[in-house]
């Protein structure tokens, strides 16, 4: 039995290194049935299960003949004319001496001199299960001290914290370095009718913005965005400037701590896009009169020689 149960352990590790060496990436989670090691992991359980059914049936077997010798002992001792005392299973003897009951004929030989009323004491000790448990955690105790605080073997849980935070940054790391946030400069932004940018940046005002300006950008607590009257001014550098700093002294906060560059940017795009919509109950214009000024055109020259 040992030499079959070391010949299936060398053949799993075995397994285990020719399926690293092929596949050193490989999942099994992710794809259990590309796994090399799919057919072993259903050999070992289809194992597992047959030898946990034989446990099983055998135990009942020997329940079944148990009944069959206590039957027999009690026709024997009928026949004796003798009273039948079951005797105490393994289990039963098991129970016994984990907890060290003593039985009732031997209570005369732990009985204390001690009497109140007529009632007296037992001079029973701890269970052994329970000196067990004191006794290892005392040795791991021992063992904690000296591999955590002697030799340091191992981190404690502040210093595992922050390996564990410091991983996270260099993960971090990582990831920016091949998906670099986008550098958006608010001096030098310029309105495109991106569909897809102004798309994006719906989701954001309706989520954000839309409890103070209302969703079509009528105006409630805050302004009316659809008009051409700006308090802070009404150009794209000027709406992404107040998105990002707030106006606090108005009641609304900085977004940039909660929203991205490119979040801001787009819902900038959003808001320049609401101009002129005309919602059905627009609040009253509030600030001065903004009117985008159109690029100029430079003069061609044209030289003779």
């Amino acid at each position: 039995m040992r030499t079959i149960a070391s010949t299936i352990v060398f053949i799993f590790f075995s397994l285990s290194a020719v399926a690293q060496e092929a596949v050193p990436e490989a999942n099994f989670w992710s794809d259990p049935l590309s796994d090399p090691l799919f057919p072993f992991y259903v050999l070992a359980g289809f194992v597992f299960i047959t030898a946990f059914l034989v446990v099983i049936v055998a135990m009942y077997m020997l329940q079944v003949l148990n009944v069959f010798i206590r039957k027999a002992a009690e026709e024997r001792a009928e026949k004796l004319g003798i009273k039948y005392e079951p005797k105490p299973g393994m289990l039963s003897k098991l129970w016994m001496q984990v907890n060290a009951f003593r039985p009732a004929e031997e209570e005369k030989d732990i009985m204390l001199d001690h009497d109140y009323d007529g009632i007296k004491e037992l001079d029973n000790h701890l269970p052994p299960w329970w000196k067990w448990l004191l006794y290892g955690t005392i040795i791991w105790a021992v063992g904690y001290l000296i591999v955590y605080h002697v030799t340091d073997s191992l981190p404690l849980q502040d210093a595992e914290y922050q390996a564990e935070i410091a991983l996270a940054e260099e993960q971090k790391a990582k990831l920016l370095a091949l998906n670099p946030p986008l550098s958006i400069d608010e001096s030098t932004l310029v309105y495109t009718a991106d569909d897809e940018i102004i798309q994006k940046g719906r989701k954001v005002y309706v989520t954000n913005c839309s409890s103070c300006h209302m969703p079509d950008g009528q105006g409630s607590i805050g302004p009316n965005l659809t008009d051409e009257y700006w308090l802070h001014g009404g150009s794209v550098k000027d709406i992404y400037t107040v998105i990002k700093n707030g106006v606090v002294e108005k009641g609304m906060i900085p977004w940039a701590p909660v929203l991205s560059p490119e979040q801001m940017r787009d819902v900038t795009f959003y808001i320049m896009s609401l101009k002129g919509t005309n919602p059905p109950n627009p609040k009253a214009p509030q600030g001065e009169l903004f009117k985008a000024e159109e690029p100029v055109q430079a003069d061609t020259v044209k030289s003779s020689i």
